[in-house]
């Protein structure tokens, strides 16, 4: 029996050679405009298919939600625009997508060993595909911000350029690293502000302390004072129907009985996705109380679950927060999962992007009162958290902003696909940058159609939304 002949990965020199390959194949300048396929599908319907699957009573506020702007729409519109992305052209060079890579996805965590990261921070749509539909769903949702705050087109270009250029200029770095280099890199949050410090002034520089100290605070601690109260002794999560439901309030007797029953049996399951040690720290928390909770504007009428575990007394909470994941939306054009559980795959996905994730992600498969089987993801609801508010940024402050984004996109990329191809692909010249800006403008106007069309849907009854 002779020993199997290991293979010999390429050098980077022919890995630059895929890279200047593909732009044979998908010139850069062929990433701009948009163009709707001659059947596009219509979005409202694509919407309505999505919502068939979710909590009938929610659907109506996740309409509400995506009604308020085309910046709401544009975060609730993810399987629209990944439609869109998958009948075009693209370099079939392949990274794991974040899928949703819009401005609000990013944000300020916690990492296992108390560092203030600022990274992506939401997996729902992860799946592996061509890098670029990640940076065009990027650029296209900072033109659709920039309009959200009325800047002019001159504006939104710069900020949209820079973002791009960031990305750009990131994987050129990163091509040029070692592996293990590029794997260990994290954007430390105080590191990052000692480097943006040159191009803020003194009020600036105050905004963002204020910001990261605030993000610290964002934790159980303060979930827990924000989400629950004493009853009867114990404590419980209070009610604010109907975002925030707890168990009891929701269901007759017998049927909630039968659900925390299953909800139990979630958690017993998720804990063997855990690491060992993880696991017998989770083993030192007692389930207290569960309510479920709407959340976001893309995800609004998914089943998600607020678990408050107590740990040493009423004053030591974790809470985690158990999230529906269904198919990603990009499934129908880059292919289904190699995870046949859609919450190992939002799991698997996070872990190969992040810098570092949090130590209580997991997932299991749990079954509805309903009867059916539904897979979950699970995490905790806040370990220091801050999040980018774009609606009240002025351009220099969104600028910022995606550059941040662009360099933390790069980042998950070359951690998960050839960064040397990419980067050669990408070139130094500011060609792409300036294609996607195009790019950005046309799909922005897309989205805003997509967005009358809802309007008109609503006024005509055809679907139902609220507000809240």
């Amino acid at each position: 029996m002779t020993a199997t002949e290991p293979s010999i990965p390429p050098t980077p020199q022919e890995r630059a050679a895929l890279g200047k390959a593909a732009r044979a194949r998908m010139p850069r300048s062929g990433h701009a405009g948009f163009d709707p396929a001659p059947h596009r599908p219509d979005p409202v319907e694509q919407l309505e298919r999505q919502s068939a699957q979710r909590v009938a009573e929610l659907v109506p506020l996740r309409y509400g939600r995506m009604l308020e702007s085309p910046f709401r729409f544009y975060r609730g519109a993810a399987a629209v625009m990944a439609s869109d992305l998958g009948a075009s052209p693209h370099t079939g060079i392949t990274v794991q997508l974040c899928g949703d890579a819009h401005p609000l996805n990013f944000g300020l965590f916690a990492s296992p060993e108390r560092h203030l990261l600022f990274d992506i921070n939401d997996f729902d749509e992860t799946l592996p595909g061509p890098w670029e539909w990640d940076v065009k769903r990027l650029a296209a949702g900072f033109e659709v911000a920039g309009r959200n705050n009325d800047f002019t087109a001159k504006e939104r270009g710069a900020v949209v350029r820079g973002t791009v250029r960031a990305y750009r200029e990131a994987m050129r770095r990163f091509a040029r690293m070692r592996n293990l280099e590029v794997w260990y890199t994290q954007a430390d949050a105080d590191q990052l502000r000692e480097l943006l410090s040159g191009r803020l002034d003194r009020e600036a520089r105050e905004k963002v302390d204020r910001t990261l100290a605030k993000a610290r605070t964002r934790n159980s601690l303060q979930a827990s004072a924000k989400l629950t109260r004493i009853v009867d002794g114990a404590r419980r999560i209070a009610s604010d129907p109907p975002l925030l439901v707890p168990l009891g309030d929701l269901l007759p007797r017998a049927e909630r009985a039968e659900l925390e029953r299953r909800l139990r049996t979630l958690i017993d399951g998720y804990r063997r996705s855990l690491q060992p040690d993880r696991r017998h720290l989770l083993d030192q928390f007692q389930l207290a109380d569960i309510a479920r909770k709407v959340v976001g504007v893309g995800s609004v009428g998914t089943r998600c679950w607020i678990l408050l575990m107590l740990g040493r007394d009423d004053e030591d909470p974790l809470l985690l927060q158990a999230k529906e994941a269904g198919e990603s939306v990009l499934a129908p054009y880059a292919g289904a999962s190699a995870y046949d559980n859609q919450g190992e795959r939002v799991v698997c996905g996070q872990r190969l992007m992040q810098a570092a994730s949090d130590i209580f992600l997991g997932w299991e498969r749990a079954l509805g009162i309903d009867g059916r089987r539904r897979d979950f993801y699970v995490r905790q609801l806040r370990d220091w958290k801050g999040a980018p508010q774009p609606e009240s940024m002025v351009p220099e402050g969104m600028k910022l902003l995606g550059d941040l984004c662009g360099a933390a996109l790069a980042r998950a990329h070359a951690r998960t696909g050839d960064r040397i191809a990419i980067a050669s692909y990408l070139g130094q010249s500011d060609a792409f940058d300036r294609a996607l800006a195009d790019f950005a403008e046309a799909y922005a106007d897309q989205n805003e159609r997509d967005h009358q069309a809802l309007a008109e849907a609503v006024r005509t009854g055809r679907v139902t939304a609220r507000s809240g």
